[in-house]
């Protein structure tokens, strides 16, 4: 079967020159050809995602015309503007999938609306939302390494796609054959036409100021002097991080000059993700070089930031995604209190496998946090939840463990540019008043207890991966641990089980254990890899991390 459809490929037009040497280098080796052609890649809330080349199970213009015709017969659907928005980051091949997604949509009649240079995830749940489209495409494989794309879809409301309408989309790409299915006419043909025009000035103008209206303290940056480092991990973050950052007054930026500019072999930084410290080795050592108060790193797709703070001593320290949560919250909560902004009943929400210290820090603030699954889009349905109600001024902050922030509901995704702005108004705060991110960090600790999050993974390469993992929690399922490194386990939360956790059903495991830690077993939504998420609590840093390495020791068998 797979052997036919390979044969069928190497007799077609494929358009992309880099399709059929490909096809030809792997003639006559049936286990190249059944990794390319064996499965498609699967379309799920999360999109497409995987390795660029030739074949069904690889990313390239004929996948992406297959999925684009399958989101094209859903919009036909569903009424409205029939526009859908188009944004693309720096990858290889990025722009021409986002051109090929733009000619299958303009083909079915749809309007398009694209960005004419890459910009960011949030800048494209905004363009969906300023032209009320009935769906938006990102093409980015977020932080994968640079031989992955990716192609995100999103709702009418800026979300990621809901379960639902994903699964009408996979059903309608079923039906649509990946060579012949798709209808498509130029991107030339199509601008012509006058279905597919640029997004226009107005709109980047709106989501400049919509991000500047999240300030806590307007106008405090101006006279801080904070001297930042900044890298975009050759994504698209160095213009609208920029952008907002002048326009705040902040204008001592020293770029990382080898990660400057769009660059999607990601050349100095093979694994470009802002939680890791080979993505943000130059960057750390130009800080040290620049003095810096703040070293910046956001992903190529500019939906997550990571940063390095100085220390007392002058060496930098790199702040996890949950310190940086908890530290959002604590000086938004206090920043709008302190300037009388703070709205009636406020809201914040992370994802369930965030630290419980955000609980605290909330609970001190008088806010409400709710808890979510793990994906943006559960803290994007929040916040469309406190729209319908009439409430969405109540929403002050949303984020999770893996470097995603959001504050203000004008997108409905992470939002790094956003994030950036706010590190660095907080950096300046607490710069001007002899103080600083570190110190405020000590501080929360010594107030609350010294939380330690961890997350380990463990990944399960191949064709036969995904069943290792389907196997694994079904072995936690059916008989459930009694104990991890022999701390009795004393709850047992099962996301599979709605009517028990009230929450839409997911493939997660939370492990509550005697002595107050927890721990909590998921699989990756996009990625071969289970992830184990550790909450230790100690009187200091090591005694926290001595109960997580425990902890970790005492899983692995259980994952292996």
């Amino acid at each position: 079967m797979y052997q036919d459809e390979y044969r069928r490929w190497l007799a077609a037009d494929l358009k992309d020159p880099d399709l059929k040497p490909e096809l030809l280098r792997i003639e006559g080796n049936d286990e190249e050809i059944k990794d390319r052609f064996a499965v498609a890649l699967q379309f799920g809330t999360a999109g497409l995602r995987g390795t660029i080349g030739s074949g069904t199970n690889r990313m390239n213009i004929w996948v992406v015309r297959q999925a684009t015709q399958g989101l094209a017969n859903w919009v036909k659907t569903q009424g409205g503007n029939q526009t859908v928005a188009v944004s693309y980051d720096s990858r290889i091949k990025s722009d021409v999938f986002a051109k090929e997604a733009a000619g299958v949509l303009a083909a079915n009649g749809i309007k398009v609306r694209i960005y004419d240079s890459l910009m960011p995830v949030p800048a494209l749940s905004f363009a969906t939302r300023y032209y009320e489209c009935n769906a938006g495409i990102m093409v980015t494989a977020s932080h994968n390494p640079a031989k992955y794309n990716g192609y995100k879809a999103y709702g009418p409301d800026g979300c990621q796609m809901t379960d639902d309408a994903a699964a009408i989309v996979y059903d309608e790409i079923q039906k649509t054959d990946i060579l012949t299915g798709a209808k498509y006419i130029s991107f030339a043909e199509g601008v012509e036409e006058g279905l597919i025009r640029f997004v226009g000035d107005a709109c980047k103008q709106a989501f400049y100021e919509s991000i500047e209206a999240c300030q806590v303290r307007p106008g405090l940056a101006k006279n801080a002097g904070l001297k930042l480092v900044y890298s975009p991990l050759n994504g698209t973050g160095l213009v609208p991080v920029t952008h907002v950052l002048n326009d705040m007054g902040i204008t001592d930026i020293t770029i990382v000059p080898e990660q400057e500019y769009p660059n999607g072999y990601f050349t100095t930084a093979p694994y470009p993700n802002p939680e890791i410290f080979e993505a943000l080795k130059y960057g750390l050592e130009l800080a040290k070089k620049e003095g810096a108060d703040l070293m910046l790193a956001t992903d190529p797709d500019a939906d997550r930031v990571g940063i390095a703070m100085k220390c007392p001593d002058g060496s930098y320290e790199l702040v996890s995604g949950n310190e940086m949560g908890v530290l959002l919250l604590d000086y938004i909560c206090a920043g709008r209190i302190e300037q009388g902004t703070m709205p009636k009943n406020p809201v914040a929400v992370m994802s369930l496998v965030s630290t419980p210290l955000a609980d605290a820090v909330a609970e001190h603030y008088g806010v409400e946090l709710r808890h979510v699954l793990t994906g943006f889009k559960w803290i994007g349905d929040q916040i469309a939840q406190l729209e319908a109600a009439g409430e969405v001024e109540r929403f002050i902050f949303g984020f999770e463990e893996s470097y995603g922030y959001l504050a203000g509901p004008y997108v409905r995704d992470k939002d790094a540019v956003v994030a950036s702005m706010l590190i660095c108004e907080m950096a300046s705060y607490y710069r001007s008043i002899g103080s600083s991110i570190k110190q405020r960090l000590e501080e929360i600790y010594a107030q609350y207890g010294r939380y330690l999050n961890k997350v380990d993974s463990f990944e399960f390469p191949g064709l036969t991966g995904m069943d290792k993992m389907k196997g694994i929690m079904d072995g936690l399922r059916t008989e459930p641990p009694k104990e991890i490194a022999g701390i009795a386990v004393t709850g047992v939360t099962d996301y599979a089980k709605p009517e028990e956790t009230g929450l839409p059903k997911a493939n997660v495991l939370i492990y509550a254990l005697e002595d107050g830690s927890s721990v909590i077993v998921r699989p990756s939504g996009t990625e071969p890899k289970i992830k184990t998420y550790f909450t230790t609590k100690g009187k200091d840093l090591s005694e926290a991390e001595g109960k997580k390495n425990l902890l970790a020791e005492g899983i692995r068998p259980i994952l292996s």
